[in-house]
């Protein structure tokens, strides 16, 4: 056990050092704005990805010395605590309290649980497929984790599987996993989809359609990602498990059900039509989590809120006020450029320039984070395509396998509300997403890169 903190320690102690270096002594030559900015998220992300000290801790050290060194403005530093994510941990939070003190949760999970087999792998298996078919009517990848996050916990504590237990973070991180990934093969699913189809439209004049998108995506990136998620879910965090007795309940609704029942129908009509309405997912669920706590109306306590728990939301907020900075001080367009110089692209090599588009913009999401990289990548798809010799429609598709591979947790705003709403290890988080990541490369882009051929892209 030592010997594996001693490791984690000199790895962040290493990297520190490195970003250190990056933001004083600017090596890398990005100039007097860029590089403290890049030194700051070097050590921002070196103490995410080893887990060093509490995310919690690593969010406010971010604040503290963006502020203290003028990295940045405050308006900018702290914008994430302005963002939609971040009000959608808080309501998602109020909500997911709600459907477990109630016992709606717990209802509706002994319902699923006739329906799902009586094992860790079938437990996983139809949260995947539950969370993949409501990604075809609600376009929220938050939405759709504030909605079945609370429901899947109910499950696990159905399935006997106990708070803090490898098991129980397991279907945590799966069903956040599985609410923004494979939704990516459908393409008004996720934010990231939708960031790609507006530039695309802007820059290119034109505009997938849907039943393109599914053609090309949906097979492997939707359909095999998430046997992919499956497969690895049930190697990581596969435990036995003991099927809770059923105890004596009345088969109607309380009073409080029913309320809640019909603030999440509200909810659920909410973000499933916010394409036509506009109202974003965030101030949905804000509503409904609102009414969860009116007295009278609602359905918790009025001391409840003291039970949320604020380092999850300030997690969130940092992650999204350093993707915000990226975006600001031009790190994140940077980087993008420089990789369309260095990708060693040349006309006819048709698989070396396929891979080196996929996992060139996978590495440059690592700065930009998911929902950023098709603004970064789209508008270098012109000059990326003279030098690859692949046709235009080929080198913009690419984009969404590098934005489809999630390397890190941080990357994705909605993993990170999944985090934060369910108190899991983020070093559990970080083995599901590399080894997923590991497999895409191995497994999704080749099949991807063949699948393709057949469709004539390539």
């Amino acid at each position: 056990m030592s010997g594996s903190v001693s490791s984690t320690s000199i790895l962040a102690w290493f990297g520190l050092a490195g970003a250190v270096a990056i933001g004083v002594l600017d090596p890398l030559g990005l100039g007097p704005n860029v590089a403290p900015v890049a030194g700051l998220v070097a050590g921002t992300i070196t103490l995410f990805a080893t887990g060093a000290v509490a995310e919690h801790l690593t969010a406010l050290l971010f604040f503290a010395f963006a502020m203290v060194f003028s990295i940045a403005p405050a308006d900018l530093v702290f914008t994430g605590f302005a963002s939609k994510a971040f009000w959608l941990v808080v309501s998602g939070m109020v909500i997911g309290l709600a459907i477990h003190k109630t016992g709606l949760g717990a209802r509706i999970a002994r319902a699923l649980a006739l329906l799902f087999p009586a094992s860790y792998t079938g437990l996983i298996a139809g949260l995947i497929f539950v969370a993949m078919a409501i990604s075809f009517f609600m376009p929220s990848s938050m939405g759709r984790i504030v909605l079945l996050m609370p429901i899947a916990l109910a499950l696990a504590d159905r399935y006997g599987l106990a708070e803090k237990s490898l098991g129980r973070s397991g279907v945590a991180l799966v069903v956040g996993f599985a609410c923004f990934n494979p939704p990516n093969g459908i393409l008004p699913a996720t934010v990231p989809n939708m960031v790609y189809v507006g530039a695309v439209e802007k820059i290119y004049g034109v505009a997938p359609l849907y039943g393109e998108w599914m053609l090309l995506h949906f097979p492997l990136l939707g359909f095999g990602k998430a046997i992919l998620i499956w497969l690895v879910g049930c190697f990581l965090f596969r435990q036995s498990i003991t099927i809770q007795a059923e105890t004596e309940q009345s088969l109607s609704l309380t009073a409080e059900e029913k309320r809640l029942a019909f603030i999440l129908l509200f909810a659920l009509l909410g973000w499933s039509t916010d394409i036509w309405h506009g109202i974003s997912p965030a101030w949905i669920g804000l509503i409904a989590a609102v009414f969860c706590l009116l007295p009278g109306v609602g359905v918790l306590p009025k001391d409840a809120f003291k039970q949320i728990n604020i380092a999850p939301a300030i997690y969130v907020a940092s992650i999204l006020g350093m993707g915000a900075l990226i975006a600001d001080s031009g790190l994140g367009a940077l980087l993008g450029t420089a990789m369309a110089d260095i990708l060693p692209l040349a006309p006819g090599a048709a698989v070396q320039n396929f891979f080196s588009l996929a996992l060139g913009g996978g590495v440059t999401s690592l700065v930009s984070t998911m929902p950023g990289l098709p603004a970064v990548m789209v508008p270098l798809a012109e000059p990326l395509h003279v030098a690859s010799g692949l046709p235009l429609q080929t080198v913009l598709a690419s984009v969404v396998l590098s934005y489809s591979t999630t390397i890190l947790p941080y990357q994705a705003p909605p993993l990170v509300l999944a985090i934060g709403m369910t108190g899991a290890r983020l070093i559990d988080a970080t083995k599901l997403v590399v080894l997923v990541g590991i497999l895409s490369v191995l497994i999704i882009l080749p099949l991807t890169f063949l699948w393709w051929r057949v469709l004539g892209m390539i």
